[in-house]
């Protein structure tokens, strides 16, 4: 009787709280965005017509081509002569900017033009997603609400601050913003009005969108003059006394954990890694990481790590590099 007692005395197991409708959870956002200074006509505007979450975009973060395609995969379709071609054709016809751009940020015209053709082939495909319903949707989907919804606050913020009408607030399915496809916090502590025109209009002017590319790999620490990185050749036997002597490194995301920790050049020479040809590999004063795939190795240095900042994928940073490669 006693046990019994103690059972009709605890309290019953409550269940959770109903999860709050669309509607319901923005007008949360609203109430937050208010006490952090958002004019209430910035949000009005912002919210207009915004009823429910958009399901493509739900989709497409399911299918990340970065994370579904291997390596060789994504290269062969994105590093394409086409492309190529391209950057080739858009670094000459810019090359005056680019080289002012260079001359300030301190980061290779290559790399930029690199970059921006990544991001939006060149500019042609920035995105069309209203970038507030964008970021709503995937900061009221349960996967990472966190995340985006910070990036949701920013970009309310960049509205408050009059850089863009939220009507020409448009990129990327995941909110990412612009010919360069900086997220909104990217958008915050990145973009540069080089223009001088008192707008960081990084959607449709050339002289923002180089010189905001070259500020962000500035600032996460490119050092011009230096290499990205470098194919090279491991055989079996190489790869075999790698994966015994030579450590995997930390990080915060599966590209820096799936690759080995940086040292010397001539260590590397010692583990039996070659340039392609079988030709022995460069002396340097930089230590270099190892990155693997099916069938082919990098060898990269510290400036992949800024592309890695960018998008912290092999298959985007190793893209870019070989791209900047490529223009001659």
């Amino acid at each position: 009787m006693a046990v019994l007692a103690v059972f009709a005395l605890a309290p019953a197991p409550q269940d959770p709280a109903p999860r709050p409708t669309f509607p319901e959870w923005l007008e949360g956002v609203r109430a937050e965005a208010l006490t952090r200074g958002i004019r209430p006509a910035v949000l009005d505007a912002a919210f207009a017509n915004l009823s429910e979450p958009l399901t493509t975009v739900i989709d497409r973060d399911r299918a990340q081509p970065e994370t579904v395609l291997t390596l060789e995969e994504y290269l062969s379709r994105v590093v394409t002569e086409k492309r190529m071609a391209s950057a080739a054709e858009m670094f000459a016809l810019h090359r005056k900017l680019l080289d002012q751009v260079s001359l300030r940020y301190s980061v290779s015209p290559r790399i930029i033009v690199a970059a921006w053709g990544l991001e939006s082939n060149f500019g042609q495909t920035s995105g069309t997603q209203p970038t507030i319903a964008a970021l709503a949707t995937l900061a009221w989907d349960t996967r990472r609400p966190t995340l985006f919804r910070r990036e949701l606050l920013n970009a309310l913020e960049i509205l408050n601050r009059g850089d863009i009408e939220p009507a020409n607030m448009r990129g990327s399915w995941a909110g990412a913003m612009g010919q360069p496809q900086f997220m909104p916090s990217s958008y915050l502590s990145f973009a540069q009005d080089f223009d001088g025109d008192g707008r960081r209009d990084i959607w449709s002017s050339s002289a923002d969108v180089f010189a905001s590319i070259a500020n962000f790999l500035q600032k996460n620490h490119w050092t011009d003059g230096e290499r990205w990185g470098r194919e090279v050749t491991v055989s079996a036997e190489a790869a075999g006394r790698i994966a015994t002597e030579v450590g995997r490194r930390n990080g915060s995301c599966v590209a820096r954990r799936d690759m080995t920790v940086a040292v010397p050049m001539a260590r590397w020479q010692a583990l039996g890694v070659r340039l392609p040809g079988g030709r022995p590999l460069p002396s340097s004063s930089l230590n270099a990481a190892l990155v693997s795939s099916a069938s082919r190795q990098f060898l990269v240095y510290r400036n992949y790590e800024a592309l890695l900042e960018y998008n912290c994928a092999h298959s985007y940073a190793i893209s870019v590099g070989l791209l900047a490669d490529s223009i001659r």
